[in-house]
């Protein structure tokens, strides 16, 4: 994957550019909204250091492309994560394994949501002139045997991994454009991610699979991508 950490993150382009800030903050609440935004550029790993302006149209061209491809991997890997999660709960739910029908629809409003993520990141990577990453084979034949406790837990620790994920990749997306889709997907799956802990009894407490992904205080804690596809390995097959 392209390393994009010594480029400036959407974020980032919004504290630097005074114009592009004064928008930012105009449209989230004014300048009450400077702290926060400050705090949620440090909360996502991003840094305070300014970066030199590209000049030359050569350069942008070059610089142009180089963020194109560093978004298309970060989409990717997210496509990758959607593509686990949406194949996750249609077993879950043709398995018939979840008999309390308010839970299970729950289960099927997720996973349609799901794939609408799958849907849409997979048209953003050929918007972007990629090619989209290939849909992973599953193992989920022990938490579907497992029956409902087992896949309600596994579905809270997928919800939570998906939040973390999204959030650790924020200061690293360059077009503002993906990173607004991003920040949609990455409230949705915390909200889903919220539900699930709800109902496994879990909350904000957190061990083992959920350990790291669950929001620490005030601040939800960003997973980098080897600590998210350690959690996720288990459920791929060879």
């Amino acid at each position: 994957m392209p390393d994009t950490d010594t480029q400036p993150g959407a974020l980032q382009q919004i504290q630097d550019d005074p114009a592009t800030r004064k928008r930012f903050l105009k449209m989230v609440g004014g300048a009450g909204a400077t702290g926060a935004l400050g705090l949620l550029i440090a909360a996502c790993g991003g840094d305070d250091s300014k970066r030199g302006a590209t000049t030359t149209g050569a350069a942008t061209t070059m610089a142009a492309k180089g963020s194109a491809t560093s978004d298309v991997a970060i989409v990717n890997y997210a496509l990758t994560l959607e593509y686990v999660e949406a194949d996750f709960y249609d077993q879950a739910v043709r398995s018939g394994q979840i008999k309390d029908r308010t839970v299970a629809d729950l289960a099927k409003r997720i996973g349609e949501a799901e794939q609408a993520h799958v849907d849409a990141l997979t048209a953003t990577v050929q918007k972007l002139g990629g090619t989209p990453a290939r849909k992973p084979a599953t193992k989920f034949g022990d938490v579907i045997g497992g029956g409902p406790a087992k896949i309600l837990q596994t579905a809270a620790v997928v919800e939570n991994l998906g939040a973390a994920a999204y959030l650790a990749q924020a200061p690293r997306i360059e077009s503002k454009e993906i990173l607004a889709a991003a920040l949609s997907i990455h409230s949705v799956e915390a909200r889903h991610a919220a539900a699930l802990n709800e109902l496994t009894g879990r909350r904000f407490r957190g061990n083992g699979p959920l350990d790291g992904s669950l929001p620490d205080g005030a601040f939800a804690n960003p997973m980098t991508m080897d600590q998210v596809l350690s959690q996720v390995q288990p459920f791929l097959a060879a």
